[in-house]
């Protein structure tokens, strides 16, 4: 079983930075535990989005609203994926989940309790 802790979300205006960190509590990308990390996010009346994924080779997929913008990183040593944003939008607020995925062909899923990101203009 995999724990997922998030942390970093709060109040910024358009235009500031916000860095999201999302603890393990196993090695990230533990070999047959996790494959991909990501981050979604869900805004309200909206359906959960994938913002940014990064993989076990380090392999980066961003959705386009963000790309440019938005930047995931993953700290071993620490257990941790991090989303750094920046130039932020009143459109990025949302509740932002960390996921880890493990391997094929379960591919379980695990998540995150989400933190809060509001950007106000």
């Amino acid at each position: 079983q995999v724990q997922l802790v998030e942390s970093g979300g709060g109040l910024v205006q358009a235009g500031g930075s916000l860095r999201l960190s999302c603890a393990a509590s196993v090695s990230i990308f533990s070999i047959n535990v996790i494959n991909v990390m990501g981050w979604y996010r869900q805004a309200p009346g909206k359906q959960r989005e994938l913002v940014a994924a990064i993989t076990s080779h380090d392999i980066t997929n961003y959705a386009s609203s963000v790309k440019g913008r938005f930047t995931i990183s993953r700290d071993n040593a620490r257990s941790t994926v991090y989303l750094q944003m920046n130039s932020l939008k009143p459109e990025d607020t949302a509740v932002y989940y960390c996921n880890a995925e493990g391997p094929p062909p379960a591919m379980t899923s695990y998540w995150g309790q989400g933190t809060q990101v509001t950007v106000s203009s």
